[in-house]
């Protein structure tokens, strides 16, 4: 997938210049990569924010064209507010060709097991995004993975997955990505015994007096 966004270089950095190119609705950026020098740059809020609605931000290759000239690049960083949650600064890395990258593709998965559909049991996600070395030009927005054929304790690892050509898994093949697991059983809660209770609830009896009430009954015999 591909997408556009234009962009200008900008000269002044630092807070005060961010700040003030928040007030006039434009985020500052920067861009870097191969053989290149970091430039700074600036692009309009809202073109930015309809962007990041409609993509998978670490996935997508964005044809950024800063003052009419277009380059091809990945979006690296994403500083947002931490209450507001708008953008505060965005980090594009330059793409070269035939140079590969390295991104995290999160992982689909499709269908219902068996497992849950027949016996009730919980479809358990385990591993949800996997790092993979990649050309830009082939790289896959997601992973899928079928489950559907899944029973109770079931499981399958990153060795199932279905990575498109050119794509080098980085992430250890045995690793698990989904089990099914057993439902929950909640076990009902056993009455004790009527006799039992009885007896531990009833105050002990007393055998013989305390020693001291002995001693004062026998002096009043004598």
């Amino acid at each position: 997938m591909t997408a556009t966004l234009s962009a200008s270089k900008r000269s002044d950095t630092g807070k005060g210049a961010a700040r003030k190119l928040r007030a006039a609705q434009m985020i500052p950026g920067v861009i870097y990569g191969h053989n290149r020098e970091p430039l700074a740059l600036s692009m309009s809020t809202r073109d930015l924010d309809r962007l990041l609605e409609r993509i998978a931000a670490e996935t997508t290759v964005v044809e950024l064209t800063i003052d009419g000239t277009m380059a091809r690049t990945l979006i690296r960083e994403i500083q947002r507010h931490p209450f507001k949650r708008e953008v505060l600064h965005i980090d594009f890395l330059e793409l070269v060709a035939g140079e590969k990258v390295t991104v995290d593709l999160p992982i689909v998965l499709v269908g219902t097991p068996e497992g849950v559909r027949s016996s009730g049991g919980i479809l358990d996600q385990i591993l949800r995004e996997i790092s993979i070395e990649v050309d830009p030009v082939n790289m896959p927005t997601h992973i899928e993975l079928d489950v559907s054929a899944l029973g109770i304790n079931d499981s399958l690892h990153v060795s199932d997955l279905k990575v498109p050509e050119g794509v080098e898994v980085l992430v250890d093949a045995e690793a698990t990505v989904c089990v099914v697991s057993p439902p929950h059983v909640e076990e009902e809660p056993v009455a004790p015994e009527a006799g039992v209770e009885g007896e531990a609830a009833a105050e002990p009896e007393l055998i013989r007096k305390p020693k001291a009430e002995d001693e004062e009954g026998a002096e009043e015999e004598k």
